[in-house]
């Protein structure tokens, strides 16, 4: 089990067991992999407390209703999955501001967590407008060999690569 608190685990280990896990998935609840959908259920949970029952008549929580799936469970998964790895492994620490943040744009915790805000909420919108998230199109709808997934997965990595271009070799 030492293997459990290594700093870095192997990418080939990590893909084979997320294509493992995708497998069991269709098998078990014949449904793909996906976490976006999750913060959406997440958000109609959320605006149930203030209005009610009322949400659920909303044509979009018709199609997901906002209640805790074994999606949204996934999710909840991966927070726990990461805090006990960084616990294993030693690597756990309260950081407000990550250093190569702080190298480009000084060392203001709202500034930092502005711009995790605002990245959160445009990522967030993208993935319902594509129909699925990183691990959604990249993961599963790949794995199907669904063509707008790899064309997904193609504008994810053009956008990453060149948003963080822009925000590491311009500023």
């Amino acid at each position: 089990m030492e293997w459990l608190s290594l700093k870095q685990w192997s990418p080939y280990a990590v893909g084979i067991g997320i294509g493992l896990l995708s497998c069991v998935a269709f098998l078990l609840s014949d449904k793909p992999i996906g976490c976006s959908t999750a913060f959406s259920r997440t958000s109609g949970m959320i605006e149930g407390l203030f209005r009610g029952k009322k949400v659920g008549d909303k044509a979009y929580y018709k199609k997901f209703s906002p209640s805790i799936d074994w999606e949204w469970m996934l999710v909840a998964g991966i927070f726990v999955g990461a805090f006990i790895s960084a616990m294993l492994s030693g690597e756990f620490r309260a950081e407000w501001v990550p250093a190569k943040w702080s190298s480009i744009f000084g060392n203001s915790a709202f500034l930092r967590w502005g711009g995790a805000l605002v990245g959160g909420i445009v990522m967030g919108v993208g993935a319902r407008w594509a129909g699925g998230c990183t691990s959604g199109h990249g993961i599963s709808g790949t794995l199907q060999l669904a063509v707008s997934s790899w064309l997904a997965v193609l504008c994810f990595f053009v956008g990453g690569i060149a948003t963080a271009l822009l925000i590491y070799h311009v500023f």
